[in-house]
Protein backbone atom coordinates (compact mmCIF):
# COMPACT_ATOMS: atom_id res chain seq x y z
CA UNK A 1 0.00 0.00 0.00
CA UNK A 2 1.52 3.52 -0.64
CA UNK A 3 1.85 6.03 1.70
CA UNK A 4 0.87 9.69 2.14
CA UNK A 5 3.00 12.27 3.63
CA UNK A 6 1.91 15.38 5.39
CA UNK A 7 3.88 18.34 6.68
CA UNK A 8 3.06 20.86 9.58
CA UNK A 9 4.64 23.99 11.02
CA UNK A 10 3.48 24.60 14.69
CA UNK A 11 4.65 26.78 17.88
CA UNK A 12 4.10 26.95 21.23
CA UNK A 13 4.52 29.64 23.34
CA UNK A 14 7.79 28.98 25.93
CA UNK A 15 6.86 30.18 29.83
CA UNK A 16 8.50 33.29 30.43
CA UNK A 17 10.73 33.22 27.53
CA UNK A 18 13.92 31.64 27.24
CA UNK A 19 17.79 32.65 26.46
CA UNK A 20 20.94 31.17 25.85
CA UNK A 21 24.41 32.79 24.62
CA UNK A 22 22.97 32.91 21.35
CA UNK A 23 19.84 34.93 22.25
CA UNK A 24 16.50 34.78 23.79
CA UNK A 25 12.67 33.16 22.06
CA UNK A 26 9.45 33.41 23.16
CA UNK A 27 8.42 30.74 21.18
CA UNK A 28 9.21 26.57 20.29
CA UNK A 29 8.81 26.44 16.51
CA UNK A 30 8.25 22.90 15.48
CA UNK A 31 7.52 20.90 12.60
CA UNK A 32 6.06 17.51 12.32
CA UNK A 33 6.47 14.73 9.67
CA UNK A 34 3.41 12.36 9.46
CA UNK A 35 3.60 9.20 6.96
CA UNK A 36 0.34 7.34 6.89
CA UNK A 37 -0.14 3.72 5.31
CA UNK A 38 -3.82 4.27 5.32
CA UNK A 39 -4.77 2.38 8.70
CA UNK A 40 -1.58 3.79 10.51
CA UNK A 41 -0.32 6.91 10.92
CA UNK A 42 3.64 7.47 12.03
CA UNK A 43 4.53 11.15 13.71
CA UNK A 44 7.99 12.73 14.55
CA UNK A 45 9.07 16.14 15.29
CA UNK A 46 11.99 18.39 14.65
CA UNK A 47 13.29 21.90 15.54
CA UNK A 48 15.19 23.23 12.85
CA UNK A 49 18.17 25.36 14.52
CA UNK A 50 19.73 28.54 12.90
CA UNK A 51 23.01 26.94 14.50
CA UNK A 52 23.25 24.37 12.08
CA UNK A 53 21.74 27.03 9.11
CA UNK A 54 18.69 25.40 9.50
CA UNK A 55 15.02 26.99 9.05
CA UNK A 56 11.61 25.76 9.01
CA UNK A 57 11.34 26.73 5.24
CA UNK A 58 14.44 24.44 4.79
CA UNK A 59 13.92 21.92 6.91
CA UNK A 60 10.09 21.40 5.05
CA UNK A 61 11.44 21.45 1.30
CA UNK A 62 14.07 18.79 2.62
CA UNK A 63 11.22 16.58 3.40
CA UNK A 64 9.23 17.97 0.48
CA UNK A 65 12.02 16.81 -1.60
CA UNK A 66 12.05 13.35 -0.06
CA UNK A 67 8.50 12.40 0.01
CA UNK A 68 7.98 10.28 -3.19
CA UNK A 69 10.46 7.84 -2.11
CA UNK A 70 8.36 7.89 1.24
CA UNK A 71 5.26 7.62 -0.81
CA UNK A 72 6.99 4.73 -2.36
CA UNK A 73 8.08 2.71 0.73
CA UNK A 74 11.66 4.17 1.40
CA UNK A 75 12.69 1.78 4.77
CA UNK A 76 14.19 3.85 7.76
CA UNK A 77 17.22 2.29 6.91
CA UNK A 78 17.10 3.64 3.42
CA UNK A 79 16.61 7.13 4.46
CA UNK A 80 19.97 7.59 6.12
CA UNK A 81 21.72 7.69 2.99
CA UNK A 82 19.14 9.37 1.78
CA UNK A 83 19.08 12.39 3.68
CA UNK A 84 21.56 14.33 5.23
CA UNK A 85 21.91 14.14 9.08
CA UNK A 86 19.83 17.02 10.69
CA UNK A 87 16.35 18.17 12.09
CA UNK A 88 14.28 17.24 8.48
CA UNK A 89 15.59 13.56 8.81
CA UNK A 90 15.01 13.64 12.33
CA UNK A 91 11.48 14.17 11.81
CA UNK A 92 10.88 11.33 9.25
CA UNK A 93 13.21 8.84 10.71
CA UNK A 94 10.95 9.11 13.77
CA UNK A 95 7.49 9.01 11.97
CA UNK A 96 8.71 5.74 10.53
CA UNK A 97 9.75 4.33 13.53
CA UNK A 98 6.47 5.26 15.41
CA UNK A 99 4.64 3.87 11.76
CA UNK A 100 6.19 0.86 12.27
CA UNK A 101 5.47 0.39 16.26
CA UNK A 102 1.80 1.13 14.89
CA UNK A 103 1.88 -1.59 12.23
CA UNK A 104 3.61 -3.98 14.01
CA UNK A 105 1.39 -3.83 17.29
CA UNK A 106 5.25 -3.33 19.20
CA UNK A 107 6.43 -1.05 20.77
CA UNK A 108 10.09 1.01 19.43
CA UNK A 109 11.72 -0.21 22.05
CA UNK A 110 10.81 -3.54 21.76
CA UNK A 111 11.70 -3.27 17.80
CA UNK A 112 14.79 -1.49 19.14
CA UNK A 113 16.31 -4.35 21.15
CA UNK A 114 15.62 -2.44 24.36
CA UNK A 115 13.53 -3.92 27.51
CA UNK A 116 10.43 -1.83 28.75
CA UNK A 117 11.38 1.50 29.12
CA UNK A 118 11.80 2.99 32.89
CA UNK A 119 11.00 6.67 34.10
CA UNK A 120 14.20 9.04 34.18
CA UNK A 121 14.98 12.08 35.93
CA UNK A 122 15.56 15.13 33.73
CA UNK A 123 17.38 17.95 34.08
CA UNK A 124 15.50 21.57 34.46
CA UNK A 125 16.79 24.08 32.70
CA UNK A 126 17.91 28.19 34.16
CA UNK A 127 18.02 30.44 31.41
CA UNK A 128 20.87 32.66 31.38
CA UNK A 129 20.12 36.33 32.46
CA UNK A 130 22.03 38.10 35.71
CA UNK A 131 22.74 36.39 38.58
CA UNK A 132 19.95 37.79 40.45
CA UNK A 133 17.54 36.98 37.60
CA UNK A 134 18.86 33.38 38.01
CA UNK A 135 19.19 33.19 41.37
CA UNK A 136 15.04 33.75 41.81
CA UNK A 137 14.55 31.38 38.97
CA UNK A 138 17.02 29.00 40.59
CA UNK A 139 15.27 29.31 44.19
CA UNK A 140 11.87 28.07 42.46
CA UNK A 141 13.15 24.93 41.06
CA UNK A 142 15.63 24.24 44.23
CA UNK A 143 13.44 21.16 45.05
CA UNK A 144 14.33 19.67 41.63
CA UNK A 145 17.41 17.00 42.03
CA UNK A 146 19.26 17.66 38.45
CA UNK A 147 19.72 21.27 37.05
CA UNK A 148 20.93 22.64 33.55
CA UNK A 149 22.07 25.98 33.65
CA UNK A 150 22.69 28.14 30.68
CA UNK A 151 25.68 30.71 30.98
CA UNK A 152 26.94 33.27 28.37
CA UNK A 153 30.59 33.77 29.00
CA UNK A 154 31.82 36.69 30.59
CA UNK A 155 30.52 37.04 34.50
CA UNK A 156 29.47 33.52 34.37
CA UNK A 157 31.36 33.57 37.35
CA UNK A 158 29.14 35.22 39.55
CA UNK A 159 26.19 33.42 37.53
CA UNK A 160 27.19 30.15 38.79
CA UNK A 161 27.96 31.18 42.27
CA UNK A 162 24.79 32.67 42.21
CA UNK A 163 22.69 29.41 40.89
CA UNK A 164 24.44 27.65 43.48
CA UNK A 165 23.52 29.61 46.77
CA UNK A 166 20.29 29.45 45.09
CA UNK A 167 20.22 25.34 45.22
CA UNK A 168 22.40 24.23 47.80
CA UNK A 169 21.20 20.15 46.94
CA UNK A 170 21.05 20.35 43.25
CA UNK A 171 23.13 18.45 41.19
CA UNK A 172 24.29 21.09 38.65
CA UNK A 173 25.15 20.88 35.04
CA UNK A 174 26.34 23.82 33.02
CA UNK A 175 25.70 24.71 29.07
CA UNK A 176 28.25 27.36 27.96
CA UNK A 177 26.74 27.12 24.06
CA UNK A 178 30.15 27.67 22.73
CA UNK A 179 30.54 30.92 25.01
CA UNK A 180 34.15 31.12 26.07
CA UNK A 181 37.28 32.11 24.93
CA UNK A 182 40.40 33.02 26.86
CA UNK A 183 39.53 36.01 28.66
CA UNK A 184 37.40 34.20 30.68
CA UNK A 185 37.88 30.17 30.03
CA UNK A 186 39.98 29.98 33.52
CA UNK A 187 37.96 32.31 35.71
CA UNK A 188 34.39 30.34 34.86
CA UNK A 189 35.70 27.09 34.95
CA UNK A 190 37.03 27.65 38.53
CA UNK A 191 34.07 28.91 39.92
CA UNK A 192 32.29 25.91 37.81
CA UNK A 193 34.64 23.73 40.29
CA UNK A 194 34.20 25.86 43.49
CA UNK A 195 30.09 25.52 42.69
CA UNK A 196 30.58 21.50 42.36
CA UNK A 197 29.46 21.50 39.10
CA UNK A 198 29.52 17.91 37.67
CA UNK A 199 29.19 18.65 33.86
CA UNK A 200 30.25 21.17 31.50
CA UNK A 201 28.22 21.30 27.98
CA UNK A 202 30.70 22.68 24.94
CA UNK A 203 32.35 25.52 27.13
CA UNK A 204 34.23 26.00 23.63
CA UNK A 205 33.56 27.09 19.87
CA UNK A 206 33.44 23.86 17.98
CA UNK A 207 36.43 25.41 16.03
CA UNK A 208 38.48 26.03 19.03
CA UNK A 209 37.85 23.31 21.24
CA UNK A 210 41.95 21.84 20.48
CA UNK A 211 42.76 23.74 24.36
CA UNK A 212 40.99 21.38 25.65
CA UNK A 213 43.43 18.60 25.12
CA UNK A 214 46.08 20.16 27.12
CA UNK A 215 43.18 21.00 30.17
CA UNK A 216 42.08 18.36 33.13
CA UNK A 217 39.44 19.17 35.21
CA UNK A 218 37.37 16.96 38.13
CA UNK A 219 34.06 18.00 36.04
CA UNK A 220 33.54 16.25 32.97
CA UNK A 221 33.39 17.82 29.91
CA UNK A 222 31.16 17.53 27.30
CA UNK A 223 30.66 18.04 23.78
CA UNK A 224 27.44 19.45 21.84
CA UNK A 225 27.72 21.39 18.98
CA UNK A 226 31.49 19.48 18.35
CA UNK A 227 29.55 16.22 18.00
CA UNK A 228 26.50 15.37 15.47
CA UNK A 229 27.10 11.67 14.57
CA UNK A 230 29.61 8.47 14.54
CA UNK A 231 32.01 10.81 12.27
CA UNK A 232 34.68 12.11 13.70
CA UNK A 233 33.71 10.24 17.48
CA UNK A 234 37.48 8.44 18.38
CA UNK A 235 38.87 12.01 17.56
CA UNK A 236 36.50 13.90 20.31
CA UNK A 237 38.38 11.27 22.81
CA UNK A 238 41.24 13.59 23.82
CA UNK A 239 39.28 16.63 24.34
CA UNK A 240 35.85 15.40 25.66
CA UNK A 241 34.84 13.08 28.36
CA UNK A 242 30.86 12.85 27.46
CA UNK A 243 29.40 13.43 24.40
CA UNK A 244 25.48 15.28 24.28
CA UNK A 245 22.97 12.96 21.82
CA UNK A 246 20.24 15.40 20.49
CA UNK A 247 17.99 13.63 17.86
CA UNK A 248 17.84 16.65 15.80
CA UNK A 249 21.77 16.98 15.59
CA UNK A 250 22.01 12.80 14.74
CA UNK A 251 19.01 13.01 12.18
CA UNK A 252 16.85 10.47 14.22
CA UNK A 253 16.64 7.78 16.45
CA UNK A 254 18.05 5.20 14.22
CA UNK A 255 21.62 6.87 13.79
CA UNK A 256 21.70 8.20 17.68
CA UNK A 257 20.69 4.46 18.94
CA UNK A 258 23.96 3.76 16.36
CA UNK A 259 25.68 6.10 18.39
CA UNK A 260 25.20 5.75 21.37
CA UNK A 261 26.26 2.23 20.89
CA UNK A 262 29.70 3.42 19.59
CA UNK A 263 30.02 5.94 22.08
CA UNK A 264 29.82 3.60 24.91
CA UNK A 265 32.30 1.34 23.64
CA UNK A 266 34.78 4.20 23.70
CA UNK A 267 34.05 5.06 27.10
CA UNK A 268 32.03 8.04 26.79
CA UNK A 269 29.79 9.42 29.50
CA UNK A 270 26.38 9.88 27.96
CA UNK A 271 24.18 12.87 27.75
CA UNK A 272 20.45 12.77 26.03
CA UNK A 273 19.95 16.66 25.23
CA UNK A 274 17.02 18.02 23.07
CA UNK A 275 16.16 21.51 21.36
CA UNK A 276 12.83 22.98 22.69
CA UNK A 277 9.86 21.24 21.54
CA UNK A 278 7.06 19.47 22.36
CA UNK A 279 6.52 15.99 24.05
CA UNK A 280 6.44 14.47 20.67
CA UNK A 281 9.78 15.62 20.00
CA UNK A 282 11.16 14.19 23.56
CA UNK A 283 8.76 10.69 23.95
CA UNK A 284 12.47 9.00 20.68
CA UNK A 285 14.76 10.24 23.08
CA UNK A 286 13.69 8.51 26.03
CA UNK A 287 14.75 5.19 24.35
CA UNK A 288 17.92 6.78 24.65
CA UNK A 289 18.02 8.19 28.20
CA UNK A 290 17.23 4.55 29.41
CA UNK A 291 21.48 4.31 29.64
CA UNK A 292 22.59 8.19 29.73
CA UNK A 293 24.16 9.22 32.83
CA UNK A 294 22.33 13.02 32.36
CA UNK A 295 19.08 13.36 30.51
CA UNK A 296 17.96 16.57 29.95
CA UNK A 297 14.00 16.18 27.83
CA UNK A 298 12.96 19.13 29.80
CA UNK A 299 11.48 20.57 26.84
CA UNK A 300 7.52 20.08 27.26
CA UNK A 301 8.24 21.49 30.45
CA UNK A 302 9.36 24.91 29.53
CA UNK A 303 6.15 25.58 27.24
CA UNK A 304 3.03 27.21 28.46
CA UNK A 305 1.02 24.15 26.83
CA UNK A 306 2.55 20.90 25.62
CA UNK A 307 0.30 18.81 23.35
CA UNK A 308 -2.44 16.33 24.61
CA UNK A 309 -1.72 13.64 25.26
CA UNK A 310 1.85 14.36 25.75
CA UNK A 311 4.68 12.96 27.93
CA UNK A 312 4.03 13.09 31.86
CA UNK A 313 6.14 14.21 34.16
CA UNK A 314 5.64 14.11 37.93
CA UNK A 315 8.40 16.94 39.18
CA UNK A 316 11.42 15.81 37.24
CA UNK A 317 10.64 12.39 36.86
CA UNK A 318 9.81 11.87 33.24
CA UNK A 319 7.87 8.51 32.22
CA UNK A 320 7.81 6.52 29.20
CA UNK A 321 5.49 7.58 26.42
CA UNK A 322 1.90 6.25 25.75
CA UNK A 323 1.20 5.03 22.40
CA UNK A 324 -1.12 7.54 21.42
CA UNK A 325 2.06 10.01 21.22
CA UNK A 326 4.65 8.16 19.82
CA UNK A 327 6.42 4.84 19.95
Amino acid sequence: MSRSVSIDLESFEIAGGFTISRGSRTHANVLVATVTDGDHVGRGECVPYARYNETMESVQEQIQEISPLLKDGLSRHALQEAMPAGAARNAVDCALWDLEAKQSGKPAAEIAGIPPLSPVTTAYTISVGTPEIMAEKTAKAAHRPLLKVKLGGSGDDERIEAVRKAAPDSTLIVDANEAWDDSCFARNMAACEAAGVALIEQPLPSKGDNRLMDFSSRITICADESLHTRDGLEDLRSRYDAINIKLDKAGGLTEALALLDQAKALEFKIMVGCMLGTSLAMAPAVLLAQRADYVDLDGPLLLTQDREPGLVFEGSTLFPPKPELWG
